[in-house]
């Protein structure tokens, strides 16, 4: 009877534990869900005409590059 017992309380503990990692693996996953990391920093951001390519350049959505003639 009494290993009967100790397997039972064995069983509880490992369900509680199971049951309260798996809460805070949730929590945790809440947590990154709710940051950003994609957004660009403020200081970054360039307004419109001020980037290091040429006009003709961002237009086609690509760098020319070629020989010099």
């Amino acid at each position: 009877m009494d290993i009967l017992l100790a397997l039972a309380a064995a069983a509880l503990l490992i369900a509680l534990g199971t049951r309260l990692i798996h809460r805070l693996n949730a929590q945790h996953d809440a947590r990154i869900a709710a940051h950003h990391f994609s957004d660009p920093f403020p200081a970054i951001f360039r307004p419109p005409g001020h980037s290091h390519h040429t006009p003709t350049e961002q237009a086609s959505g690509r760098r020319v590059t070629g020989t010099w003639p």
